[in-house]
């Protein structure tokens, strides 16, 4: 079992537990105005894919806690850290103090934890009016990456409201994902005999984008596409829960392409996409060919015990 310790800071009010929320405890976007603040650090194991638990510590964002984070603790919170994600509130009225704290806590990760990935969220952008939204991204994102030269980091713009946040936390994930490659090349052999244009593999629970083999056929199509039909399928399944229904997955045809979901291995879900002439195979033959490629998968997608 792989066990990666993440970070998850920022500012009170930032967005940090509503997002987590979100991602891995099925809320609805509108539900996490119930959500009360966190108080110093809530510790999370969410297990991902049977054997890979992420360890998450979300960290309460009051400048109190902050005084411990950095002193009394500093060496609990900052050690043998694999991801730290920092969010950023783009509506911060305080923002010489929002990169005070980052540059605070960068020090922190330079000391303790010098080969972790940082992933900067750029949170809220649902706020921006959408003619300013490219322009405050941009320059956000800029004075953050200034503030280091040291780590790996990205930023990356999100909202609780649309798939942005599906999107960062798919790229999150991706990158702990310890044999992601074998996977994608197994991907990429199955889509080749199935006769797919595309392929795409989501986490069971969450619904966040494991991986994906695309030809260019599709490579034209919405670059969002994933982490649209992400969101989408996570409040359908939400939807069915609450009336005691358990989704099992769907199909989507038309004169254009045909799409099918299904129940993949037991920590996950396959979507399988064919265009033009590859789109009149039947469905039929298509969940012969997934159920025939399961087994073969199970070796790299471990149950969970």
């Amino acid at each position: 079992m792989s066990k990666k310790k993440v970070l998850l800071m920022g500012k009170s009010g930032a967005g940090k537990t509503s997002m987590r929320s979100i991602i891995f405890a099925n809320f609805m976007a509108k539900d996490t105005t119930k959500l009360t603040p966190t108080h110093d650090v809530e510790h999370t194991q969410v297990r991902f894919l049977g054997n890979l638990v992420l360890n998450l510590w979300d960290c309460g964002g009051q400048y109190r806690f902050y005084e411990n984070y950095f002193d009394s603790q500093r060496d609990t919170i900052f050690r043998n850290v694999e991801v730290l994600i920092y969010v950023f509130d783009i509506d911060s009225g305080d923002l010489e103090n929002d990169i005070s704290l980052f540059d605070g806590i960068l020090e922190a990760m330079e000391q303790n934890s010098p080969d972790a990935s940082i992933f900067a969220l750029i949170h809220k952008m649902d706020l921006v009016n959408e003619e300013d939204k490219e322009r405050a991204y941009s320059e956000r994102a800029a004075l953050i990456q200034s503030r280091t030269t040291q780590f790996k980091l990205k930023c990356l713009a999100t909202s609780i409201w649309d798939e942005t946040l599906y999107r960062a936390w798919s790229q999150i994930v991706y990158s702990l994902i310890p044999n992601v490659q074998v996977l994608e090349s197994q991907l990429r052999d199955f889509c080749s005999i199935s006769g797919a244009d595309e392929v795409v593999l989501f986490e069971r629970a969450t619904f966040l984008v494991i991986a994906n083999i695309s030809t260019d056929v599709v490579n034209r199509f919405d670059g969002h596409r994933f982490e649209r039909i992400s969101n989408i399928i996570k409040q359908f399944k939400l939807s069915c829960s609450k009336t005691q229904a358990q989704f099992q997955g769907m199909e989507v045809r038309n004169s254009q392409f045909t799409a099918i979901i299904d129940q993949f291995t037991g920590n996950t879900y396959m979507m399988v996409i064919m265009i033009g002439a590859s789109s009149k195979i039947s469905t039929s033959l298509t969940q012969i060919n997934i159920a025939a490629a399961r087994k073969h998968f199970e070796k790299f997608i471990p149950e969970n015990n």
